[in-house]
């Protein structure tokens, strides 16, 4: 599989992602604070490099690549690269700068669940959402109880591990994560044609 096919593989798994979250936020009416920025401000988030793919092709494709790899190799910061604090006296308040390329984790937080010990489904969300939409919180535990559509967590990364089982299985700090998926990319191409534009293989 090229790193193209990986590429459109990783954006069809999160285009169906992406539906079953609108479903899921419809039926419980759970949403994300407009301009909230509080889960990007945390320095312990991890993800793999294959959910970041789509990002580092991107970067790779604009003729960013060698940029935003020094970008990343020079960042002393564990909070995410491509997150866009409103200010430096408010990082709780901002948005993605890469919006359409964010990662799997990125997508599923708030509107996921996973599993605990016990195999029971557990809602993946803020202290924000639990403490100011109680109700539609509520609701959105009712679904898991009923055996309503959800998106789970370790479904989705069992689903990247079929498209590349090593770029999906380490788990790393978030922009080494980044790094790790530009670093593919690049290497990639080093020996081979470069794309001639976005839709190359």
């Amino acid at each position: 599989m090229t790193i193209k096919q990986k590429v459109l593989a990783v954006e069809k798994l999160f285009k169906g992602l992406d539906k079953e979250i609108s479903d899921f936020r419809r039926e419980s009416d759970i949403y994300c604070f407009s301009g909230c920025g509080k889960c990007c401000n945390k320095a312990d988030i991890e993800a793999s490099p294959l959910e970041f793919l789509p990002l580092a092709f991107h970067w790779f494709s604009q003729g960013r690549a060698d940029e935003m790899f020094e970008k990343l190799e020079a960042n002393q910061s564990l909070n995410c690269l491509v997150y866009q604090p409103l200010s430096i006296y408010d990082q709780n308040h901002g948005h993605c700068g890469e919006y359409d390329f964010r990662g799997l984790i990125c997508r599923l937080f708030g509107y996921g669940a996973s599993r605990d010990k016990y195999g029971e489904l557990r809602m993946v969300t803020c202290k924000l959402i639990k403490e100011n939409q109680v109700e539609n919180y509520e609701r959105a535990v009712e679904m898991l109880k009923s055996k309503s559509p959800v998106p789970i967590f370790t479904d989705y990364y069992q689903k990247l591990m079929q498209i590349d089982f090593r770029l999906a299985i380490d788990m790393l700090p978030i922009n080494e994560a980044v790094l790790s998926a530009l670093e593919a990319v690049m290497q990639y191409y080093a020996y081979r044609a470069l794309p001639a534009g976005k839709g190359a293989a």
